[in-house]
């Protein structure tokens, strides 16, 4: 009987209430906690399928505005997301309480010190190879735990694999300085670019950053680095950590794009870095290419969807970066040759569309047909300087006056009605962004 009453009182000590715990990377957290069987609470603005399905798996979560009731009694602990402010009423309850809080970057950057924990980092690429990653673990017998930033098939469409080994793979993000936080053992760096400049002043307040990021691996650590970035060279070469390079030029590098079923040479690059943190593991070469081979891509990472009513290919993904969307758009030209490619674009945040206006100018050059729908507006990471100076119609404009076939679609089922009249059979449709565009990929599959 008292045995049972500790197992009680411990899992009441244990229990977490998280503040917007729809977030695809707070939800892989709290997936953590879950599969531990630690009591767990939430609330989030809006239903999602991620809400429902951490509510399957036992979450308790209050959908709707943010209110001081939702933290029910008994509560021990409270993560929140970057996104919540300190007058939001949970958080402040939280105080008043004096619960312990933290917000995610800092509660992931607790669970690191308990792992052997291998964090990827960089401007692009970060989901695919630390899904890449991990599944070579996994191939390897190492059985790691995982938490990454979107659903990988191969994990039951899911963003956490719970392991039972000592590796913690992370996808680490650079927004807000969020990976000062962990403390990784083995770090990859996919590459290092102007992004996240409502974080960061310029490109060496980026790369100032990420130096102070490789300062925090120890001295019997390691980093797997892009040796094809200028960028990663320069910080790394200054961070003076042990470090192993890879390159597309490597020996090795076409028979590794003999086993991936994911197209473009950004791709090329991820699969390498995954492959040297497998060799450095001493998991086996043939384990490695079996990985590679068995992978088919991450959710809103060149997802492939179906075929619209015109018999056009449907595909999904997250892109939002000029540089990402020319990688892209790439990609599609080598899966898809002699096709027609089409880029329905939703531009995600006003401020970064106006830091990098230029960029965004020549990143659709390759697109046969471009598709420019309203900017997703991020609340909380605007500036009212940028919402007067730039916007998706005035995008559409320059692309024309750059000779594409560019339109502006004021909604998405404006968008819809174009696609619908005007895709061919053979057509390829890449819906892109980070926002709420997925959802016209979802709806225009027949």
């Amino acid at each position: 009987m008292n045995s049972q009453k500790s197992t009680t009182k411990d899992k009441k000590r244990q229990s977490i209430h998280f503040i917007g715990i729809g977030g695809i990377g707070v939800s892989a957290l709290a997936k953590y906690f879950l599969a531990r069987g630690v009591s767990l609470n939430g609330s989030d603005i809006k239903e999602t399928e991620i809400i429902n399905e951490l509510v399957k798996l036992g979450a308790r979560i209050k959908i709707g505005p943010h209110k001081a009731r939702n933290i029910p009694s008994g509560t021990a602990r409270v993560i929140y997301t970057a996104a919540v402010r300190k007058e939001n009423p949970e958080y402040r309850e939280a105080k008043r309480r004096r619960l312990p809080t933290q917000s995610y970057a800092e509660a992931i950057g607790e669970l690191t010190k308990k792992y052997e924990t291998i964090t990827i980092s960089g401007a692009h690429g970060k989901s695919t190879t630390t899904a890449l990653a991990a599944l070579i673990l996994e191939e390897g017998y190492c059985d790691p735990t995982v938490i990454i930033g979107t659903k990988v098939k191969e994990f039951g469409d899911s963003n956490f694999r719970g392991g039972y080994g000592p590796y913690l793979v992370l996808e680490a993000d650079e927004w807000n300085k969020s990976f000062l936080n962990y403390s990784p053992k083995i770090a990859i760096i996919t590459n290092i670019d102007a992004e996240h400049l409502d974080t960061y002043k310029n490109l060496d307040d980026v790369k100032k950053t990420f130096l102070q990021y490789l300062k925090k691996i120890p001295s019997d650590g390691m980093v797997i680095a892009n040796w094809d970035d200028s960028n990663v060279k320069d910080v790394v070469w200054q961070s003076k950590k042990r470090v192993i390079w890879y390159s597309q030029k490597d020996r090795d590098a076409e028979e590794i794009k003999k086993h991936l079923k994911i197209p473009g040479e950004h791709n090329l690059s991820n699969a390498l870095a995954a492959s040297r943190l497998g060799s450095y593991l001493g998991i086996p070469y043939v384990h490695i290419l079996q990985a590679l081979s068995g992978f088919r891509g991450v959710w809103r990472r060149f997802e492939f969807k179906g075929m619209d009513q015109n018999g056009a290919y449907v595909i999904s993904d997250y892109g939002h970066h000029p540089k990402e969307i020319m990688a892209t758009i790439a990609g599609a030209r080598e899966r898809y040759p002699l096709r027609r490619v089409w880029c329905v674009y939703q531009p995600h945040q006003y401020q970064r569309l106006m830091y990098l206006w230029d960029e965004f100018k020549t990143a659709f050059d390759m697109a046969d047909r471009v598709c420019l729908l309203p900017v997703y507006d991020v609340a909380g990471r605007e500036i009212k300087t940028a919402k007067k100076t730039v916007d998706s119609a005035k995008l559409a404009k320059a692309l024309v006056k750059r000779g594409k076939h560019a339109t502006y679609h004021a909604t998405f089922a404006v968008a819809k009605r174009t696609i619908a009249a005007e895709s061919k059979k053979g057509d390829v449709l890449l819906i892109m962004g980070a926002g709420d565009i997925y959802t016209i990929a979802d709806e225009i599959v027949r």
